[in-house]
């Protein structure tokens, strides 16, 4: 009877330990699915960030937008030695690097705004910026209740209308 016991004891070990060791499995494999899922943005930020402080002598960061249309550009936001918040907007192959003065244009809050407002748009998945026909553009992809998305692309420096997709 004792041996018995002892049997289903070392039994219910093993399967607590199987289960435990599949779980941490799991886990490793999440992670790593999780790290080389993000590893091209992590790094395009990395190398926004660098140019960013080698062109506009950026001392802070505060956002990093990466915007793909015609071409895909990484913008970076931020502040310079001088205390300027300035917009950095970098080409995929890093030449013709755009300085703008992020006073002379919209920041992600104010165009935030307009798309709430002016549009009514109150699911916003995402706010990029970058350049559309050689011009400074926001673009926003918002989703409507049917699980639909729509584009607009507003101009950097008054939120005008640039082009709009709707309900793709």
């Amino acid at each position: 009877m004792q041996e018995q016991e002892e049997r289903n004891e070392t039994r219910k070990t093993k399967i607590l330990l199987s289960i435990i060791a599949i779980l941490l499995a799991i886990i490793v494999m999440i992670a790593i699915f999780y790290v080389r899922s993000t590893h091209p943005r992590t790094q395009a930020k990395k190398e926004a960030t660098e140019i960013a402080k080698e062109y506009a002598h950026l001392n802070t960061v505060d956002n990093f937008y990466w915007f793909t249309r015609k071409e895909t550009y990484f913008s970076v936001t931020g502040k310079d030695d001088k205390g300027e918040e300035l917009v950095v907007i970098i080409p995929k192959s890093g030449e013709k690097v755009t300085v703008l003065n992020q006073k002379d244009g919209q920041n992600e809050s104010q165009i935030r705004q307009v798309v709430e407002t002016k549009y009514k748009e109150k699911n916003i998945q995402k706010i990029s910026l970058g350049l559309y026909n050689a011009q400074p553009t926001w673009e926003i992809v918002t989703k409507n209740d049917d699980e639909l998305l729509s584009y607009y692309l507003l101009s950097f420096a008054n939120a005008e209308e640039v082009m709009i997709i709707k309900n793709v």
